[in-house]
This record gives C-alpha cells, sequence and structure tokens, in this order.
C-alpha cells in the first residue's frame, strides 16, 4: 500500500467520485478493482477512495499480498521476475474475490495477506475484511489480465477502473521506489528496465477491458 500521508493525498477526480456514488447507490456490498502498470499510482487511489468513502464502509485490499514468498520464488527461479504474473498466487487470489463477493451480512471475517515492502513478503492474514462492508478495493496489475487463474478476477468484480499516467512520471516513481527500499541506482534502472517495463506492457494491452480510465495525477 501507499506510505502517502492521508492529507497528502491528491483528490479524486470528480468522473472518478460520480462513477463511484453510482456503483454504491443500492447499498450492497460492491467489489471495485483499480488496476494499471507499476507505479500508476493505484495504491495512493485506493486510499483516497477510501477516505472518499469513509472506512466505515469500505476497506482496501491489494492484490499484492498474492505475491509468492521470496523462498518459493527462488525455488522456481522467479525471484529475477518477481512482480511478473506468474509470481503471484493468482488462484487464491481469484478464490479471495469470490469469498469476499458472497460475504454477507452475517458471515464470519474474511482475512486476507498483505504486501510488506520493507520486507518484500507477503503476510498472510494481515487485513480482515467485515461483513458490514459495502466497498472491497483491490488494486493491482493484473486484474484484467486473461491468462490462467488471473482469467477470472474481473468476473468477481463489479467494475475495473484502468488508472492511467504519463509513462516517464511513472517510471522516475517506480526509480525513487527501488531505491527506496534498497536497491542502488543503477540496480533501479535496471530492474525498472527489465521487469517493470516488460509488464507495464503487458498490462497496458489489458486497458480496453477495464469499465473506466482514470487519469491520476
Amino acid at each position: 500500500m501507499s506510505t502517502i500521508p492521508a492529507q497528502e493525498l491528491p483528490s479524486v477526480p470528480a468522473d472518478g467520485l460520480a462513477r463511484l456514488q453510482a456503483l454504491m447507490a443500492d447499498g450492497r456490498r460492491k467489489l471495485l478493482g483499480l488496476v494499471g502498470a507499476p507505479g500508476a499510482g493505484k495504491s495512493s487511489l485506493a486510499l483516497a477512495l477510501l477516505r472518499a468513502v469513509g472506512a466505515e464502509r469500505a476497506q482496501v485490499v491489494p492484490m499484492d499480498g498474492f505475491h509468492l514468498a521470496n523462498v518459493e520464488l527462488q525455488r522456481l527461479g522467479r525471484a529475477g521476475r518477481k512482480g511478473a504474473p506468474d509470481t503471484f498466487d493468482s488462484a487464491g487470489y481469484v478464490a479471495l474475490l469470490q469469498r469476499l463477493r458472497t460475504q454477507g451480512p452475517n458471515d464470519p471475517i474474511v482475512y486476507a495477506p498483505e504486501f510488506r515492502r520493507e520486507i518484500e513478503e507477503p503476510i498472510a492474514g494481515a487485513i480482515a475484511v467485515l461483513p458490514s462492508t459495502q466497498l472491497v478495493i483491490t488494486e493491482g496489475n493484473y486484474l484484467l489480465h486473461d491468462a490462467g487463474p488471473w482469467a477470472g478476477a474481473a468476473a468477481m468484480l463489479d467494475e475495473v477502473w484502468y488508472v492511467d499516467i504519463d509513462d516517464a512520471v511513472r517510471e522516475e516513481r517506480l526509480l525513487k521506489r527501488h531505491q527506496q527500499f534498497g536497491r542502488s541506482a543503477e540496480a533501479a534502472r535496471d530492474w525498472v528496465a527489465g521487469t517493470d517495463a516488460p509488464n507495464a506492457r503487458l498490462i497496458a494491452a489489458t486497458r480496453g477491458r477495464a469499465h473506466h480510465l482514470l487519469r491520476w495525477s
């Protein structure tokens, strides 16, 4: 999730707020997906939407909690591609969305994992989704991906918004993020070029499947 303090979050664009209001108008549980390339600002947008709706009505459940653990990525030989579609438990993520979609007001809490950037590992059971929550906001790279188990994700979501941003701004954010969490400037540039950029192209190809395009600054 974003580490930006709530008071520093940009305002949600008016078209996004209007669409969100319409989505929630019937008072039933809704699942809203935010998809976009690495560094697009999905987690910050999720927090801004949470602030707009109120924590008593909404919760954020990021896709990143389904990163495979580093030890498993090493076993599979995929550690150098962490963040690619096959470095997540995609079937587990879709199964969680199914549980969240069917969770009723009298059902038990559903526990979801959370990814912690400071240790680069997912933590199981870190997010308690309450049965009273009306809006579940989930954000991640592959909500509209159509290969393997990922293909089941979109059907679990009431709407998916594609978060659009200038690529130069997005890549500058990624460079800063990677350095903030321990990579050298050179290693950060190599990771953005070799891992983030191919993933970004794959994600951009799913843009046409989104219900709404939201320009996020």
